[in-house]
């Protein structure tokens, strides 16, 4: 018969996406191979890097992983690097915390001991026990210590990664920073309180990821992927309405303080695309969400529903041009030209921008290791530098994003990218907002500018 795990195929893929998608096999389970530790280190020994946990509930899993499973004797056990984690579902959700150390694991008395700076942190009992020290439930959340029962007890062979744990140990930094990203931009406040929300308009070529930019920017504040702006493809533009979206804080979260306004694409071919005379009527904040586009007749003040008298929250705040990174270099004159035209508007009006540069094949290439800059890589400093000069856009405000586009799971990774880039926007926005004369704002001199 055929020995099966208690998890879920969504935690399974969960510790897959944490792992750098790894395979695991099943190579021991308690209650089907029995409660001896000795049996369970001794059927898992030498199969490489190997997942030992213990099931403490319907709701929480604790975890570690070893480079390799010997025959664990008190005498001859030397420290080495592990990665502990705890798996808890909370209201339909799984958080992970992670931790790395390294400790000795040993059998001493029918129980295996792992042991750092001689204290005993973690020991799986023969009487389907565990206990956890303090430090390892305080790092991982728990809301327990000491010993506890548990429901069973499981062995992973992981397949797919080095033995070594440098590149999981770099993933864990990824998602530490990742999580930080998300806390910056659910704490920012727009500068001086002027606007409740920053206005960021996404306007580029048919194609180039100004809707799935807003589709993964959700994603990842909803924790899994969402489809709310329907994608177009390189060809025809699908948006065909301007849209003004808001993005909540998980399903029944809180409205972020920001909006992100879809355009039609822009086409090189005349009467085609976004009308280039509907620009200045988006700019100033005069077009209603979910204005039809025509692409040879634009807005005019007599439409129904045209913003007459717009104030500071109508007004985009800053203005990301999304451009495939993959087709910088070829683009068609006609189509620069448009691009250029946006880009004169903008300037006329003095709003903030930024560089969108969309379809990074390998997110982790741009990535310095601390995670804070990006390295121009060989494969992407040419197009940085060919938008540089096409745009006159200072380099730092030249932003690489790889969106979900084919994705079924998040990566922190691009997460990082994402989050880096709605950051930067928002960050441009307050140098608009500051820059602005008192008489069309009404600022209180003095006012703080909030930090992001």
């Amino acid at each position: 018969m055929e020995v099966t795990t208690r998890l879920t195929w969504n935690d399974e893929n969960h510790l897959r996406k944490l792992l750098g998608n790894a395979s695991l096999s099943l190579l021991y389970k308690s209650s089907v191979h029995g409660g001896s530790i000795e049996d369970m280190v001794e059927r898992c020994s030498r199969q490489g890097c190997t997942i030992t946990m213990a099931y403490i509930d319907y709701n929480m899993i604790v975890a570690f992983m070893l480079g390799n499973y010997i025959n664990l004797r008190e005498s001859s056990t030397e420290p080495n690097d592990s990665l502990w984690f705890s798996l808890q579902k909370k209201n339909d959700a799984t958080e992970i915390e992670t931790l790395l150390l390294n400790t000795a694991p040993k059998i001493i008395d029918e129980q295996l001991v792992c042991r750092l700076s001689k204290t005993d942190i973690f020991i799986i009992c023969r009487d389907n026990k565990i206990y956890l020290d303090k430090m390892i439930t305080r790092n991982l959340k728990l809301k327990f210590y000491g010993h506890r029962q548990y429901l069973e007890c499981e062995v992973f062979r992981v397949e797919g990664i080095k033995d070594n744990l440098d590149n999981i140990n770099r993933i864990i930094k990824a998602r530490e920073h990742r999580n930080r990203l998300l806390a910056d931009i659910r704490d920012y406040k727009p500068y001086a309180d002027l606007v409740s929300e920053i206005r960021i308009l996404l306007v580029g070529p048919i194609g180039s990821g100004k809707s799935s930019f807003f589709n993964s920017v959700k994603s990842i504040f909803h924790g899994h992927m969402t489809g709310q702006a329907v994608v177009g493809s390189d060809i025809t533009s699908i948006t065909e309405r301007y849209r003004i979206y808001s993005v909540k804080d998980g399903k029944n979260g809180k409205s972020l303080p920001f909006m992100l306004c879809d355009t039609m694409g822009l086409d090189g071919a005349e009467g085609a695309g976004l009308c280039m005379a509907d620009i200045p009527h988006i700019l100033k904040g005069c077009m209603p969400d979910r204005y039809q586009f025509n692409s040879r007749k634009p807005i005019t003040p007599e439409h129904s529903t045209f913003i007459t008298s717009p104030s500071l929250k109508d007004r985009i705040h800053c203005v990301a041009y999304v451009l495939d990174i993959n087709s910088i270099d070829n683009l068609s004159s006609k189509m620069l030209a448009k691009v250029k035209q946006v880009h004169k508007e903008v300037l006329n009006c003095g709003i903030a921008y930024v560089a969108l540069l969309t379809k990074v094949n390998d997110c982790s290439e741009v990535l310095q290791d601390n995670f804070l800059n990006m390295s121009r890589s060989m494969t992407s400093q040419s197009q940085v530098m060919n938008v540089h000069k096409m745009l006159g856009i200072p380099i730092s405000n030249i932003l690489m994003v790889g969106n979900y586009a084919s994705d079924f799971e998040l990566d922190p990774m691009k997460d990082i990218l994402i989050l880096s880039a709605l950051r930067q926007m928002l960050r441009a926005a307050d140098d608009f907002l500051e820059d602005l004369p008192l008489e069309e704002t009404g600022a209180i001199e003095g006012a703080l500018q909030p930090c992001i």
